[in-house]
């Protein structure tokens, strides 16, 4: 019967996604255990694909394998791998089986084995039970005979990528499959998923591209993307944090300079420009550029030329550039701080990043991540959120974004340590630990009598988030006569931040 179903999921016309997540869940019914997770290895880190039976924020963690005794046995193996129920080795998935979440798991099964693909270690399969004793020698047997099912699910789900890269591919140039890439982007709401798609197709196409997002996003990471699955991605990636760049400094960094050129400059040196030559140039918060620069800028940008700080000849260099900023340009555009035609020219193909705030559950995905680099960092045997937590931090409102979430977690863990939770422990952060400002998510305790109760039942978590911070907001500025600055220290964020926040829901 489990066989009957593994290859009904393997010969059916699926997504790819789709196709693992239901395999991993006939696995978990077949054995009649308590999770089971396909892994897969990239460099030395083993990344979930598809998990049945954990946390959603599972799908975040990353499993450095020499940090994993269990899993590194598994990997190194090519049979099946069955651990003791007194085994002594930790397992990564302790405190993360979604039937018990508020529960540390002491005693409980575990068995895997690892994948191959073209004679190739692809990753590992694991299979968790709650009951010790769930699996024993034929059970063992059993999952190396699946093992090759899955085998042949993971070679489909590589083959489908790779023809359609090379359906997006143009004329001769190779697929587009990038493995093993540095900065991954992690998430899986519709938002996100979309506007990755729609940056791989931008990339072939050699257009400036202007990043639009608030602080904290993950520009950069945008940015790389889109020079890994350009045309380009052979040749250097060089960016410039156009923010950090001293007045007097700036066009040095960017055009080079002579020897001679100024009191200081004892050897001729390239800029930025000529050491991206060939590649991509990503000029990190450009908003922040003097208007002086701006101008030799733009004429680098429409010529393809720099001229280095005290030379009279021209360079030429082919430069891809890839522009971000924190700031609404166009409003700088009309007051004067930015130049229009510069503008115009950096934003041929501009791209809005979604805040954290709207990526539905990717929160509790980036928190699995964090988690895990903070358990390995801290030493800790398992890290995870308690489902308060959890709900804690799918209501906050994240104004500095993926940044903030990753500062979040990293004090949690250490207020938790500090709170008595032992390093061999499940440790479980609870709400009060995450530090999150009550104001910024909903309060609908009956003590607030500021929110409709009927209006509370029916308005989505989005509304309710929205009415409250308005209302905080409202009532800071009160209380500081309309002073912005005064307003954030009372609320304890960003004065930038703020404003932001306030022009979203419409108060400014």
């Amino acid at each position: 019967m489990l066989d009957d179903s593994l290859i009904a999921d393997l010969t059916a016309d699926l997504p790819s996604a789709v196709r693992l997540q239901r395999l991993v869940r006939t696995l978990r019914e077949g054995f009649s255990c308590g999770a089971v997770c396909l892994l897969r290895l990239q460099e030395d880190v083993l990344a979930p694909v598809a998990v049945e039976g954990l946390v959603r924020e599972a799908l975040g963690r990353r499993f450095e394998v020499a940090r994993h005794p269990r899993l590194a046995a598994i990997l190194t193996s090519r049979r099946s791998t069955l651990f003791p129920p007194d085994s002594a080795l930790p397992d990564p998935y302790d405190g993360l089986i979604e039937q018990h979440p508020g529960e540390p798991l002491h005693v409980h099964d575990c068995m895997g084995i690892s994948l191959h693909v073209e004679g190739e270690p692809w990753g590992v399969l694991t299979l968790d039970a709650l009951v010790a004793g769930t699996f024993d020698e034929a059970a063992r047997r059993a999952l190396e005979r699946y093992a090759l099912l899955v085998e042949a699910a993971v070679r489909v789900t590589r083959l489908e990528q790779d023809i359609r890269a090379l359906r997006m591919a143009r004329h001769d140039s190779v697929a587009q499959v990038v493995r093993g890439e540095s900065g991954e982007i992690l998430g899986h709401s519709a938002v996100l998923q979309r506007l990755l798609r729609e940056l791989d197709v931008v990339a072939e196409a050699d257009l400036p591209v202007l990043l639009l997002g608030e602080t904290g996003v993950g520009k950069e990471l945008f940015a790389r993307r889109l020079h890994q699955r350009s045309p380009r991605r052979d040749q250097p990636l060089v960016q410039v944090n156009c923010a950090a760049l001293p007045d007097t400094l700036a066009e040095s960094e960017l055009f080079g300079h002579v020897k001679g050129a100024f009191s200081g400059a004892t050897a001729d040196r390239a800029g930025r420009f000529e050491a991206a030559d060939g590649g991509t140039l990503f000029l990190d918060e450009v908003g922040e550029l003097p208007l002086a620069i701006q101008a030799k800028l733009l004429r680098a940008l429409q010529n393809g030329e720099v001229q280095r700080l005290g030379e009279d000849t021209p360079r030429r260099v082919d430069v891809r550039i890839v522009a971000a900023t924190n700031r609404h340009l166009a409003d700088g555009v009309r007051d004067g701080h930015f130049r229009a035609d510069l503008y115009h020219r950096l934003s041929v193909y501009p791209v809005a990043i979604p805040p954290l705030r709207e990526r539905d559950s990717d929160v509790l995905v980036l928190a699995g991540h964090f988690l895990e680099i903070n358990r390995a960092r801290l030493g800790v045997r398992s890290l995870r959120l308690a489902p308060a937590a959890e709900a804690a931090l799918l209501a906050y409102s994240w104004p500095g974004n993926v940044r903030e979430l990753e500062h979040v977690i990293s004090r949690a863990a250490i207020k938790a340590l500090g709170h008595g939770s032992q390093r061999d422990d499940i440790v479980t952060l609870q709400p009060a630990w995450l530090d999150l400002p009550q104001l910024m998510y909903p309060r609908v305790q009956a003590e607030a009598g500021r929110l409709d109760p009927h209006t509370t039942a029916q308005a989505s978590l989005r509304q309710q988030v929205d009415t409250a911070q308005r209302q905080a907001i409202r009532e800071a500025l009160a209380a500081c006569d309309g002073h912005w600055a005064n307003a954030a220290r009372r609320l304890a964020v960003d004065p930038s931040n703020l404003h932001k926040l306030a022009r979203r829901l419409g108060i400014k």
